[in-house]
C-alpha cells in the first residue's frame, strides 16, 4: 500500500497535537515497520520546517525532518504538475492540489489527511487517519 501523508498529519506527530498525535504516530510506525510505503510531498518539508519555527530551533527542525526522511520517501513534482494544479478550477487550495499531484506521481492508494473535504475532487481518495488505521488492522 502506497500512501501520501498530508502535512497536517506530520505536524500532529511532531508537536503532539491532541487528540491527533496517537493516530499520526501509528501511521508513521506502519511506515517505519514497512507495513506500507509512506511518502510526503517535497513542498511539505519546507512547509513543516517553517511552521515548526516557534516550537523548535533550526537545528532541531533539521534533525526531525532528516529522521523522518529515513523511513518516509519524498515525492516531488515538475513544472507540468505545477501548471496542472494552477489551472484546476475544482480546487481552491493550491497546496492541497500539489499534494494530489504528488500522490498521482507515486501512484498512491490514499492521501491521509484530517482535511478530507479539501480533497473531494481528487482522483486519489483522501482518508482520515483513523479510517486508514482501521483498514490496515483488517489487512
Amino acid at each position: 500500500m502506497v500512501i501520501l501523508i498530508d502535512t497536517n498529519i506530520i505536524l500532529d506527530y511532531f508537536v503532539l497535537r491532541q487528540p491527533f498525535a496517537d493516530n499520526a504516530c501509528d501511521i508513521l510506525t506502519l511506515c517505519f515497520k514497512e507495513k506500507c510505503n509512506g511518502y510526503i510531498a517535497a513542498h511539505s518539508v519546507s512547509n513543516i520546517f517553517y511552521i515548526l519555527r516557534k516550537q523548535f530551533s533550526v537545528s532541531k527542525r533539521k534533525e526531525l525532518l532528516i529522521d523522518l526522511c529515513e523511513f518516509i520517501e519524498v515525492a516531488g513534482i515538475q513544472k507540468k504538475q505545477v501548471i496542472d494544479a494552477l489551472t484546476d478550477e475544482d480546487f481552491n487550495d493550491f497546496e492541497d492540489r500539489l499534494q494530489v499531484e504528488c500522490a498521482r506521481l507515486i501512484n498512491a492508494d490514499y492521501i491521509i489527511t484530517r482535511n478530507i473535504s479539501d480533497f473531494l475532487s481528487s482522483p486519489i481518495p483522501a482518508i482520515l487517519p483513523e479510517d486508514f488505521l482501521q483498514k490496515m488492522a483488517v489487512n
